[in-house]
C-alpha cells in the first residue's frame, strides 16, 4: 500500500481531516522564509491531538547543523525530519537514530544514480525551482523517478501532486510514499478538504 504524506500543514483542523481521509504522515514546515512555516512549540500542540499512528514529520531547510534539526525536532516532537536543502550525506549520517528523508529536486542535470549517495531512511524526488523549496506545483519527470525507485528502499514522490493526476504518477513510479502540499490548498498554509479527501481517496484506489 502507497503511503500518503499530506504537507504544509499549519492548523489543527487540517490536521485532522488529513488523517480522517487516510493520510499516514504530516508535514510541518520549520523552514521560516515558507509560507507555510509552522513554529515548532504550535507543531506540537497539533501533533500531540493526533492519533498514535500518524508520523508526523518536520521539514527543514539548509539549518545549520544537525544538532538544530535535532534540537527543533524534539521541541516539536516529530518523529521524522525531511531535509530539503542541500545536506551533505555526511550532514544526514549524523542525524542517524531519527527517521530520515532526503530531498532531491529533479531538473534537466539529475541522474537517477544520485539517490544512492544517501544513506537515509528514505528519498524524496521533488520538482527542482530556483527561488523556492518545495511546495512549487510543478510535476517532476516521472520517467526519470520509475529508474531511480529501484535504487532505493523507499522512495517518496513528490511535485505537483493532486487529485488529478495521482494515479498516473502511482503507476507510472510506483513509489513507496507520495507527498502532496500546494495543490491542496485553498491558500498556502490552508487546505482545500474537498481536494485533499479526493486526493486521498484516488491515491487509496490505486495500489498496485
Amino acid at each position: 500500500m502507497v503511503k500518503i504524506k499530506i504537507c504544509g500543514i499549519t492548523n489543527l483542523a487540517d490536521a485532522l481531516a488529513a488523517v480522517a481521509a487516510g493520510a499516514d504522515m504530516l508535514g510541518f514546515n520549520f523552514y521560516r522564509p515558507s509560507p507555510r512555516f509552522i513554529a515548532p512549540p504550535a507543531a506540537r500542540a497539533i501533533i500531540q491531538k493526533l492519533p498514535p499512528n500518524t508520523m508526523a514529520v518536520g521539514v527543514f531547510v539548509n539549518e545549520g547543523d544537525p544538532q538544530t534539526v535535532s534540537r527543533i525536532a524534539d521541541e516539536a516532537a516529530v518523529t521524522g525530519v525531511q531535509l530539503h536543502g542541500d545536506e551533505s550525506p555526511d550532514y544526514c549520517r549524523e542525524l542517524s537514530g531519527r527517521y530520515v528523508i532526503k530531498v532531491l529536486r529533479v531538473d534537466r542535470k539529475f541522474r537517477p544514480e544520485q539517490v544512492t549517495a544517501y544513506a537515509t531512511d528514505a528519498i524524496m524526488l521533488d520538482a527542482f525551482d530556483p527561488q523556492v523549496r518545495g511546495g512549487t506545483g510543478r510535476v517532476i519527470d516521472w520517467s526519470v523517478a520509475a529508474q531511480a525507485r529501484p535504487l532505493v528502499d523507499r522512495l517518496f514522490l513528490s511535485g505537483g501532486l493532486g487529485p488529478e493526476n495521482i494515479a498516473g504518477a502511482i503507476t507510472a513510479v510506483a513509489p513507496f510514499a507520495v507527498d502532496a502540499c500546494s495543490r491542496l490548498e485553498s491558500a498556502p498554509g490552508r487546505k482545500d478538504l474537498a481536494r485533499l479527501r479526493s486526493f486521498i481517496a484516488a491515491a487509496r484506489a490505486t495500489e498496485l
